[in-house]
């Protein structure tokens, strides 16, 4: 229980933060609100209401909260945020949601009267961070949204607010949106270019434009993290994020008691980037050393997966038996988590941020692997099929093997063109009658996603 007073002092205080304070919001590229904007900001006999709640999930500090602080300073008149970590709503209970509403309307009286539902203007916002503090609010949530015309959006830690994990009281109710660490374009962004540039590409800018490319090869796009400016501050701040992930996202949200095996599986899966994973092999090598069965084995990789800290891409082949019997890829949410052996890394780095963008994409991806290898089968929205292959650059010892792997790939999709991510390198080659397009990786990043 919580009185109506301390829910005023916090809904204010919030308020004179994120407009007093906050600066320096970057509009995240690929987060979209189907019909949410349109509800709220077309012509009357244009809008198409959107009863959903609206999540956004995705891995530790990856910006979710300043995408809410964004739509609070565009909403503000009518817009609520609280953040449920804030230890004054600790005891908050589900019965308070109410009495949340009722302040809120005492703080913004020109919201209420007979003929608010019908102006848009007058629409009321609820941003609720941390929502999974509080038990039951999917009903709350899903009630105001469908029967009061209230818009909702609520965030949460990963690995409570999956898709797969939302109650059953919201499914089929709620939209989830995935954000990500920064792209490479957001990254720029945050740094101050103007990524619409043309010339960026040239000059002075294109040696900037590298330049960060290099910070964002070493230390990823966390938001927090390209804050920083110096190794030893990043480095702190990661290793911080890796504990709140492994103990918070694993240890905490799957009850888990096996603490050695999931460190030695998380030290494996955080080396073992852009390279092919299999669990089997990690079996018959550790089976002497800790006492694990191979179930357990096998759900804490699924652990992982839930909880956005890696991805896998399986082999490309016509049936899912196929795909499923072989080892997967496996990859990881940002570059900044992985564990950097030596310089001989700098090809997976690259191709780890070359999946990630594939993904943001919305691409289906597969590895290819028959007599060669092929990094990408790359799947778009129209089912096309195209191949691509990185390393960091072509050298004498190298070259034979990345373009006929990428040949090869091509030959079997039955496709004249293949794409060949380097470092830094430019140009065309034709290889058995495949255009081969060398495409610098740091070029590539700054099209649009979408």
């Amino acid at each position: 229980m919580i009185n109506k007073e301390l829910l005023k002092e916090i809904i204010v205080s919030n308020e004179e933060f994120i407009l007093n304070q906050v600066k320096g919001i970057i509009k995240r590229e690929g987060i979209i609100f189907p019909d949410f904007s349109a509800s709220l900001d077309v012509s009357e006999n244009k809008r198409l209401p959107l009863h959903k709640v609206i999540i956004l999930y995705g891995v530790r500090r990856s910006g979710k909260t300043y995408i809410l602080y964004d739509l609070f300073k565009k909403y503000k008149d009518r817009a609520l945020y609280l953040d449920f970590e804030d230890e004054r709503l600790a005891d908050f209970e589900i019965k308070d949601f109410e009495k949340l509403k009722e302040v809120f309307l005492e703080l913004k009286p020109r919201l209420t009267g007979a003929n608010r539902s019908e102006v848009k203007e007058k629409e009321m916002i609820f941003l609720f961070d941390e929502i999974q503090n509080i038990k039951g609010w999917e009903r709350f949530c899903r009630r105001i949204t469908e029967r009061e015309n209230i818009k909702v959006l609520v965030s949460g830690s990963s690995s409570r607010m999956m898709p797969l994990e939302i109650h059953t009281s919201l499914r089929g109710r709620a939209w989830s949106i995935e954000v990500t660490p920064f792209s490479f374009r957001e990254y720029l962004l945050f740094k101050g270019m103007d990524i619409q540039n043309k010339n960026i590409i040239y000059g002075s800018k294109k040696a900037l434009v590298k330049k960060h490319f290099s910070e964002y090869l070493k230390w990823g796009g966390f938001p927090e993290v390209s804050l920083l400016k110096s190794d030893f501050e990043k480095r702190k701040v990661i290793k911080e994020y890796l504990e709140a992930m492994f103990f918070k996202d694993l240890v905490e949200r799957f009850n888990i008691s096996n603490i050695p095996l999931l460190k030695m599986l998380t030290e494996r899966l955080f080396s073992s980037f852009s390279s092919k994973f299999s669990l089997n092999a990690f079996y018959k090598q550790y089976k002497e050393k800790l006492p694990f069965s191979k179930d357990t084995l096998f759900s804490y990789y699924y652990y992982f997966l839930e909880s956005m800290l890696i991805f896998e891409t399986r082999k490309f082949a016509e049936s899912s038996y196929k795909r499923l019997r072989n080892p997967a890829k496996v990859y990881l949410i940002d570059t900044g988590i992985c564990k950097k052996v030596t310089s001989a890394d700098r090809g997976r780095i690259l191709e780890n941020i070359v999946f990630c963008q594939l993904r943001r994409k919305g691409e289906e991806i597969f590895y290819f692997e028959e007599k060669k290898e092929c990094d990408f089968i790359i799947k778009d929205e129209q089912s096309k099929l195209f191949p691509g292959q990185v390393t960091w650059e072509l050298k004498e010892e190298n070259k034979e093997r990345e373009i006929k792997g990428l040949v090869e790939a091509c030959q079997k999709l039955n496709v004249k063109e293949g794409v060949l991510f380097t470092y830094d390198e430019e140009g065309n080659e034709i290889a058995e009658g495949i255009n081969i397009k060398i495409t610098p990786v740091w070029k590539w990043l700054l099209r649009p996603s979408h």
